[in-house]
């Protein structure tokens, strides 16, 4: 008895090559699988924590060019535009619940760290009802 013809040429395929391919892909996919979970459940301890409820304070050097306060007496508010020779940052706004001009000089100064002479001396006023 001989065997079938289709038997016969099974080896010139190369079908122990094509056969032995799923067996190693399936080999890698799950080595994969196993050293990527391995490695993504470590515990990761970071230095710099989020701190979310923390203010973030930013200092910035500019060159004022000059202060315009807009006094609403009636509102009892100043708005106030500062406008800057920085190329990233042309113009500031601030509004200040005061109305008195030393006062609004002084809260000038603290947010831009000036000497309120300097603030004086680069401020405008108008007055608005």
């Amino acid at each position: 008895m001989s065997s079938p013809q289709w038997l016969k040429k099974l080896p010139a395929l190369g079908l122990e090559f094509w056969l032995s391919l799923p067996l190693l892909g399936i080999t890698f996919w799950t080595g994969g699988g196993l050293l990527a979970n391995q490695l993504l459940s470590r515990p990761y301890g970071s230095v710099d924590k989020l701190e979310a409820d923390r203010e973030l304070e930013v200092q910035l050097s500019l060159t004022v060019l000059v202060i315009q306060a807009d006094i609403y007496t009636d509102l009892g508010l100043t708005k106030v535009e500062i406008k800057t020779t920085d190329s990233a940052l042309k113009e500031l706004e601030f509004e200040f619940l005061v109305t008195e001009v030393s006062q609004v000089e002084a809260m000038i100064a603290q947010e831009l760290r000036l000497s309120q002479e300097d603030v004086r001396k680069l401020v405008r006023y108008r007055l608005k009802n």
